[in-house]
C-alpha cells in the first residue's frame, strides 16, 4: 500500500463504502505567526477543514511534555490511543492524515500510527492546499452532529523502529544516519532553536525540503530512491533519521517509505542530543 494519497484519490475513497478516518494535524514549527500571535491549529481547523475530519493536537496528543528527551518526545501511549479512538480510529479502519501543506505534522501522525500497529494509514500528498473539494467549518460540523463513533484502536509499539541517542550515534558509524534539517543548521552556521549548532558526528545532511517539489508534493519514488542512493541509502543498509525534534524527520521516514526503504526514527533528535553537553557535536559540511 502506498503511504501517500492524492487529493483526487482521497475524494474518491471518501465517497466509497469504506471511507477513511480523516485526521487534521495542522501545526507550525514557528512559535508565532506573522501577526505576532502563536499559530493555532485548532482555530485553523475550526475555520475550515475537509468534511468529516477530526482535529489532532500534535503538541498534546502526538508528543509528550518537552524536556531532556527533546521538544517532542514520544507521547504517552494512553493519551495517544485515546486521541485516536476519539477521532474514530479502529484497527480495521483506513486513516488519512493531512496538515497545512508542509507535511511534517501529518507525517508524525502517520509514523506514530504505523509504529503502534495500524496497518492502513496514509498522508494526503500536498496537504490541505492540494484539496480542491469543499471545506466545512466547525459550526457546520456541529450542526450536523457529525462527531465520529468511538474507535477501538489500541497502540502496540513495534520493536526496532525507534532510535535513542546511543542508537543514533551507533548507526552513524554502522549504517546511514540522515539529518533532515536545513543544511545551514546541519553545518552549524545558524541554530534558531536549540542551544548548539551542528550535527551528530557521522550523520549525513539530507534536508526534508529536497523530498518534495515546488507544490509540496513528494517527488516520484524513482527520484527519491536516486536521491537517497547518492547518500549510500539502500534497502540493505540500516537507515535512521533525525531532525530538530522528531517531526520533520518523520516526513523523511515517509519519503523513504515512498522510495521503498524502511528507516528508524530518532524521536528525541537534535533537541535531545544537545540537552547533554557531554555528547559530541560536529560542525561544517564534513559528516565527522
Amino acid at each position: 500500500m502506498n503511504a501517500i494519497i492524492s487529493a483526487s484519490e482521497l475524494a474518491d475513497v471518501l465517497r466509497s463504502e469504506r471511507p477513511p478516518v480523516l485526521l487534521d494535524v495542522r501545526w507550525q514549527l514557528s512559535t508565532a505567526a506573522a501577526s505576532g500571535q502563536p499559530f493555532d491549529g485548532r482555530a485553523a481547523y475550526a475555520s475550515g477543514h475537509i468534511p468529516g475530519a477530526v482535529f489532532v493536537d500534535l503538541d498534546r496528543e502526538l508528543a509528550s511534555t518537552p524536556g531532556p528527551r527533546g521538544r517532542h518526545p514520544l507521547p504517552d501511549l494512553d493519551v495517544f490511543g485515546a486521541a485516536m479512538r476519539r477521532a474514530g480510529v479502529s484497527a480495521g479502519t483506513p486513516v488519512v492524515a493531512y496538515d497545512g501543506g508542509i507535511g511534517w505534522a501529518a507525517a508524525r501522525a502517520w509514523w506514530l500510527l504505523r509504529w503502534t500497529g495500524h496497518p492502513d494509514v496514509r498522508v494526503l500528498d500536498g496537504g490541505l492546499p492540494a484539496w480542491d473539494g469543499p471545506l466545512e467549518a466547525e459550526a457546520e460540523a456541529e450542526a450536523e452532529a457529525s462527531a465520529p463513533a468511538e474507535g477501538d484502536f489500541v497502540p502496540k509499539p513495534a520493536e526496532g523502529a525507534v532510535l535513542d541517542a546511543d542508537g543514533a550515534a551507533a548507526l552513524a558509524r554502522s549504517g546511514v544516519l540522515l539529518d533532515a534539517r536545513a543544511g545551514e543548521r546541519y553545518r552549524g552556521e545558524v541554530e534558531p532553536i536549540d542551544p548548539v549548532g551542528g550535527h551528530i558526528p557521522g550523520a549525513l545532511s539530507a534536508p526534508t525540503s529536497d523530498n518534495v517539489d515546488a507544490d509540496g508534493r513528494f517527488r516520484p519514488a524513482a527520484e527519491l530512491r536516486a536521491r537517497f542512493g547518492e547518500l549510500g541509502v539502500t534497502r540493505d543498509v540500516p537507515v535512521g533519521v533525525y531532525c530538530g525534534s522528531g517531526v520533520s524527520a518523520a516526513h523523511e521516514v515517509l519519503a523513504l517509505e515512498v522510495a521503498g526503504i524502511p528507516a528508524a526514527l530518532y524521536v528525541g533528535s537534535w533537541s535531545e542530543w544537545t540537552s547533554d553537553p557531554a555528547r559530541p557535536v560536529a560542525v561544517g559540511p564534513d559528516p565527522q
